[in-house]
């Protein structure tokens, strides 16, 4: 019955779809009770009416034989009563089949990684030695069954680093290479990982950069720099420092801050509107972030800064050539801050206003601004180009409204016979009566490095006194003088006489001017004084006179009892040498007198017609 059941069994299969079971394997050569076996690994199902494969389990074990049909069990069973296979058991037979190939390529794998190798021979000896006793039989499904479970837990589960390791592990093993340096690499030591994090040299993003944002690089450190000099060498940069140093609440902290930015502590420098950005190296090895903020200025705020400086060509050429005009940045806008208008923010944990981080990067910007006032226009909101490009539309604006208002209007038609016709003119007005006298001008301050005030009162009193000659007569006679007449007329007019304190510093003005020394200066001023223009003629120019007036003197002296005065061309002098008479053209006689026998002559007196009338204010008769 045992051998009829098994054929009926393994007919069911073969007619339920031809699956190919372990027992039909050609190559193994395992027997045909292996197909027990590999059923046994996995529970059987029953259904409504029976399984065949629950019967078939227990006919050998030894149990009774149950058919599905009503009879006698001792009846012959052939192939012919076997009962025709249902759906289901054909759907069993196939889930079992691919059963079987899962757990076979688990276990192929299971023995691969600890290196021993499963014949499928001897597999399948050992399903048949447990299919006869029950005890063997069923540690044998249990072993299949968790195998399964283990299959199924393990399906989708992600490998770990050591499964990984144990992959590696078992392909080395199979390929037959050598394991012992994948060992020394795991197990030689590593070298420690790095204390202090990598700061890169600078924390700048120049490429970022717009019109309205800009980077400038770090400055170098400077050498020579004292605590009492002056940090900025513009006044604008100094103003910024002001600013800086008035608003803040520690001394020390500046000092530091200063001493970082000689030190070149200040990473690159970033500007944008109302906002200052730059990392600056502290006690740590990573830097700070310091950031200074600053208001900006409002739209009418620059349409007055605008007007003042298109107001001014200079003002443009100055910011062009990177100054800031004094008179620009006092034009009632607010360019540079006030002390409280800078407010630092630093990313250290000292709260001082400002720290010593924020300090120096206000110092760099000093020096920042000296290079280039138009960080300052940015920081209040606007960039250099849209400035320029601003200045540059008002200036053509104010030149074409101004030539179109310079420009000749066009004056209505007039006939040319109305035009020509002949038509009587009005009489002038009359003129303004003559003042009686030219007013005073006004005095002139004394200035250090200025013209001498004596002078430029003499000047506008000696132009008063000739406008006011010009309108009552008008003519000036001082304008046909020469040089040296007009410089004698201007010492001459001074009161006083000779070279006094109050005359000497004009005296030597004018000599200097005329190529003459002041003594010359001098006496020309008495012969002026003594004749004006002809009294100066007389001291200058002797000449020969006619005959008849100057023949007459002689006869005239010595009718006075004066001695007989010797004569050469113009001039009558005494014997002893001491007073002499000049003939001027003008017919008067001058007097002059000198040392005896010096030839320094002097003019004296008051010029007359009759010749001892000239000498008579030179003394008494018995003098002569």
């Amino acid at each position: 019955m045992v051998g009829s059941r098994g054929m009926a069994e393994s007919g069911g299969r073969d007619r339920a779809g031809g699956v190919a079971v372990p027992g039909d394997r050609e190559d193994s050569g395992a027997p045909a009770a292996s197909g027990a076996r590999d059923r046994s690994a996995v529970p059987a199902d029953r259904d409504e009416s029976g399984a065949m494969a629950e019967s078939s389990d227990r006919g050998e074990s030894g149990g009774t034989a149950r058919s599905g049909h009503a009879g006698d069990m001792n009846a012959p069973q052939t192939a012919a009563s076997t009962p025709a296979p249902r759906p289901a058991d054909a759907a069993r037979e196939a889930l079992r089949a691919a059963r079987r190939e899962a757990l076979r390529a688990e276990a192929e794998a299971a023995g691969a990684r600890r290196g021993r190798r499963t014949s499928a021979r001897s597999v399948g000896s050992s399903a048949v030695s447990a299919r006869p006793g029950g005890a063997s039989g069923t540690t044998a499904r249990v072993q299949t069954a968790h195998d399964m479970r283990q299959f199924l837990a393990n399906a989708f589960r992600m490998p770990s680093v050591a499964d990984t390791a144990d992959l590696h592990a078992a392909t080395d093993d199979d390929t037959g290479t050598d394991t012992t340096a994948r060992e020394a690499e795991r197990t030689e030591p590593r070298p420690p990982a790095p204390a202090s994090p990598q700061i890169p040299a600078t924390m700048a993003t120049p490429h970022r950069d717009t019109e309205l944002r800009r980077t400038f690089p770090a400055f170098p450190p400077r050498e020579g720099s004292s605590a009492d000099s002056a940090f900025a060498g513009t006044w604008w940069g100094n103003a910024w420092v002001d600013a800086l140093e008035q608003g803040a609440l520690d001394v020390k902290r500046l000092g530091r801050g200063r001493g970082y930015a000689d030190q070149g502590h200040v990473d690159a420098i970033t500007v944008t509107p109302g906002l200052v950005l730059a990392y600056v190296r502290g006690s740590r090895p990573r830097p700070y972030r310091v950031q200074v903020r600053l208001r900006t200025l409002e739209d009418a705020d620059w349409e007055r800064f605008l007007d003042a400086a298109a107001d001014r060509p200079g003002h443009i050429a100055a910011l062009l050539d990177k100054e800031l005009p004094q008179s620009l940045a006092d034009c009632g806008v607010p360019l540079l801050p006030g002390p409280r208008d800078l407010a630092p923010q630093c990313s250290c944990p000292d709260s001082g206003h400002p720290c010593k981080h924020a300090a120096a990067l206000c110092y760099q910007m000093a020096r920042l601004l000296d290079a280039d006032p138009f960080v300052l226009l940015l920081l209040r909101g606007r960039g250099e180009k849209g400035l320029l490009d601003a200045l540059s539309r008002r200036s053509a604006a104010r030149a074409a409204r101004a030539a179109q208002e310079g420009s000749p209007r066009s004056l209505p038609g007039v006939r040319a016979a109305e035009a020509l016709a002949p038509r009587q003119l009005p009489p002038l007005p009359m003129p303004l009566p003559v003042p009686p006298h030219p007013e005073q001008p006004p005095v002139y301050p004394a200035a250090p490095g200025g013209p001498d005030p004596f002078a430029l009162d003499q000047l506008a009193t000696d132009a008063a006194a000739r406008a006011h000659a010009l309108l009552a007569t008008g003519r000036d006679p001082v304008g046909e003088l020469t040089l040296w007449q007009d410089a004698v007329r201007l010492a001459a007019a001074r009161p006083g006489s000779g070279l006094t304190a109050t005359t000497r510093t004009l005296y030597a003005t004018l000599a200097a001017a005329t190529d003459r020394t002041t003594a010359d200066l001098a006496r020309a001023v008495a012969a002026w004084r003594q004749g004006g223009p002809e009294g100066l003629a007389v001291l200058e120019e002797p000449w020969d006179p006619p005959a008849g007036r100057f023949d007459r003197a002689r006869p005239l002296l010595l009718a006075a009892d004066l001695p007989a005065f010797r004569p050469w061309r113009n001039r009558l002098t005494h014997p002893r040498g001491h007073v002499q008479l000049r003939l001027g053209r003008d017919g008067l006689w001058y007097a002059y007198e000198s040392e005896p026998d010096q030839d320094d002559w002097w003019p004296r007196g008051t010029p007359d017609l009759d010749p001892v009338g000239a000498l008579t204010g030179l003394g008494t008769p018995d003098d002569f």
